[in-house]
């Protein structure tokens, strides 16, 4: 199995208000210390990380471009989101078979919609609309996390949990501050955003790595 292959092997406490952030939750909550061994399976390590990045690249650059009223690069943006939520669910499937590859493109659906919701109506100064976007975000975590949790027994549900919801805590910040124009915060959240999508990654994979170890290198 290739580096491309694993990279789309599988797939991101409530956050009540737009712009509370939250702390990811402690390593060995996972199974983790903060000084891991090295992992059991580096290149499945390398492709997540660089999946959960792109990630959110792609939603920072929808944001940003919402931000400029460049409704092309906004188009790209979101379109890039999709494409990388269909790889994903088209590479769960071939593990855990298509129902499996089916749901977990409609939770990435239902991620992506959110962030996309909460990014438009900061846009547009609609309070309601952010409050929507957190609730339908919220909820759509808790779904992430009791997927994860029944796929692979070596995911904890509450962790999976407060994982994804630092990672929304994450979005609703940046998206704040983006339409804000507070460049300098923004670059500080953008620090710990990629950091919290390495560890998201690492959890995932070493919990991959533990159900699948012929398969996960």
């Amino acid at each position: 199995m290739n580096t491309r292959t694993l990279l789309f092997m599988l797939a991101g406490t409530t956050c009540a208000m737009v712009g509370v952030a939250q702390a990811a939750p402690p390593m060995h909550d996972m199974g983790m210390t903060a000084q891991d061994a090295p992992s059991a399976a580096p290149k499945l390590q390398a492709a997540m990380r660089s999946l959960w990045h792109g990630h959110v690249v792609h939603t920072r650059e929808y944001a940003m471009a919402v931000h400029a009223h460049d409704n092309a690069k906004a188009k790209a943006a979101a379109d890039a989101v999709v494409a990388n939520a269909k790889q994903i669910a088209n590479a769960v499937a071939g593990f855990y078979g298509k129902p499996a590859g089916a749901q977990t493109l409609q939770l990435l659906a239902g991620h992506w919609g959110g962030v996309k919701a909460l990014t438009d109506a900061s846009a547009a100064n609609d309070m309601a609309g952010e409050q929507k976007a957190m609730t339908d975000l919220n909820n759509n975590v808790n779904d992430i996390a009791k997927f994860f949790s029944s796929a692979n027994p070596n995911l904890p549900e509450n962790a999976v949990q407060s994982l994804f919801a630092a990672h929304v805590a994450h979005h609703a910040t940046q998206i704040r501050q983006i339409m804000s124009g507070d460049t300098k915060g923004e670059e500080a959240t953008w620090t710990e955003m990629q950091a919290h999508m390495n560890t998201i990654a690492d959890a995932l994979s070493n919990g991959i790595a533990k159900q699948f170890p012929d398969k996960a290198k």
